[in-house]
């Protein structure tokens, strides 16, 4: 059957640069290239162009450009080109559109609404290199009072308060659950290399963690518990800092996951516990949990696997009744809180979902930071947001509106070399991260991409310093819910309401 969509890109070649090599046709997973012997020539179908940019990177000539397809339907605000194409793309093939990557659609990204204060003459600003500044933060249930008792003539201190377990990070950002199996291991393994080595955490998903894994990084991973309950044993749970639950995600709040047979692969299989080649379903429920009740629960089962020595988390969506949902798991027993934003990432969705379910992160955190707040139990959990966090001004303006850190992944994936071409689902990866072709996930190297991993954290820090110092702050703690620090700058009344901010000039 004649297909009538339109290639989304365009494939420039410039035949005098070109020396055919074929590195390109080496590079296209999706067989975008292709070489004539018989013409001694270079051909691409346009069709089968995902935009990834990889054979562009990699051509030793530069021989290669690749572009949006400059051809358009009729201008039609109701009926817009990527309208048009869903629909076609639905009457050709009858089924469910996927996508990957995180919401691209046009919503107000409130973070760029937002302005930070900076000291002038009366509360002077922080030079970081010159005076400590301190990014080291701890999660988990605070305890309402401490009982101190003097022990030396130094002013030493003694608390004699039972603190409940905490887990120290180096930075306020942490690596967001993506799973063995729905990105490389190649991929998977610089995630646990780079939290090692800076001193933060990165969160196994829904997949299980490697058993060669566990000694070296179990100390930094977050391990999660999900409906699928794949790779969850005693040694799963206990080799890990925290032990998180997982309701639901910000690309698809209520919806399940599926990672297809094909992917399943003898590794997966042994870390997932469940047969090679069969697809892992993971329920959009969890049919153990349908109450506060039920949840707190399964939370203490956790503490109890683990001994009551690791914080336990519950990660949900970010939805409406956020807060309300917060409050709950706090009084269910959960010693953090992970809300998942509308931009959230992720390897597959429906698009239809991906892009109209669930609310931006920057009203979750705001509207859950207050209720807590008001209810006087924000001590007994720590918040994370993730969700859209682009930059280390990001990071900054979520600690003031609430949150205690945050998750980063696609943040995190472009660093290793992801371009965002959304075709996560396809397992085709070019860049081998989400795919589980041994061809193409040998492309990671995770002692290179660790690095990379690395610098960003280093360099992201760095500029967080620099803010804090700026407006007078010489602790990332003395920011969290600090939102006088914060105004909006064209923003609605009602927007400013809910994210507890002023307007600039205020």
């Amino acid at each position: 059957m004649q297909s009538y969509l339109l290639p989304e890109f365009e494939v420039e070649r410039k035949e005098e640069k070109c020396i055919r090599c074929q590195v390109c046709v080496r590079q296209c997973a999706f067989e975008t290239h292709r070489y004539d012997e018989e013409l001694d020539r270079m051909f691409s179908d346009v069709e089968k162009c995902v935009g990834c940019q990889r054979c562009v990177v990699f051509c030793p000539t530069n021989a290669l450009s690749v572009r949006p397809n400059p051809s358009a339907y009729k201008l039609n605000y109701s009926w817009t080109d990527e309208r048009i194409s869903d629909l076609t793309k639905q009457a050709e093939t009858g089924g469910v559109i996927l996508t990957g990557g995180g919401n691209d659609k046009p919503y107000r990204v409130y973070f760029d609404h937002l302005v930070l204060n900076a000291s002038q003459v009366t509360n002077p600003s922080i030079d970081p290199l010159r005076e400590p500044m301190e990014l080291r933060t701890f999660l988990g249930c605070k305890p309402d009072t401490l009982a101190l008792e003097s022990w030396s003539e130094l002013g030493d201190v003694e608390i004699r308060t039972a603190m409940p377990p905490n887990v120290m990070i180096e930075t306020p950002i942490l690596f967001t659950a993506m799973s063995y199996g729905a990105i490389s291991y190649q991929a998977f393994k610089s995630l646990a290399i780079a939290a090692s080595e800076y001193g933060t955490l990165f969160n196994t998903g829904e997949g299980g963690l490697p058993k060669e894994l566990r000694a070296k990084y179990g100390r930094n991973a977050i391990v999660q518990c999900a409906s699928g309950r794949f790779g969850v044993d005693a040694e799963y749970l206990n080799c890990a800092a925290v032990v998180e639950i997982k309701i639901g995600q910000g690309a698809k709040p209520g919806i399940g996951g599926h990672l297809p047979g094909e992917k399943v692969s003898c590794s997966i299989a042994e870390t997932r516990m469940i047969p090679e080649g069969t697809d892992a379903l993971s329920p959009a429920p969890q049919h153990d949990i349908y109450s506060i009740e039920d949840l707190s629960t399964l939370i203490y089962a956790l503490k109890e696997a683990t001994n009551y020595e690791k914080p336990v988390s519950v990660k949900i969506a970010a939805v409406h009744n956020s807060a309300a949902i917060a409050s709950g798991m706090v009084r269910a027993g959960a010693d953090i809180i992970a809300l998942d934003g509308l931009r959230g990432g992720t390897g597959a969705a429906p698009k239809i979902i991906r892009d109209n379910v669930g609310i931006p992160i920057e009203l979750a955190i705001a509207s859950v930071d207050q209720r807590l707040r008001e209810e006087g139990i924000r001590n007994r959990c720590s918040i994370i947001a993730a969700g859209g966090i682009r930059c280390s001004a990001d990071v900054i303006k979520a600690i003031a509106l609430g949150a205690d850190a945050v998750y980063i992944g696609t943040a995190a994936l472009v660093a290793m070399g992801c371009t965002l071409c959304q075709k996560c689902y396809t397992g085709k990866c070019n860049w081998g991260i989400c795919t589980q072709d041994p061809y193409l996930a040998k492309r990671i190297n995770p002692d290179i991409a660790s690095r990379r991993l690395v610098n960003l954290l280093r360099g992201w820090s760095l500029e967080m310093k620099e803010m804090l110092g700026g407006m007078g702050i010489n602790a990332i703690e003395s920011l969290r819910g600090n939102r006088d620090h914060l105004r909006g700058v064209g923003l609605e009344e009602w927007e400013l309401d809910v994210l507890g901010v002023k307007g600039a000039g205020e």
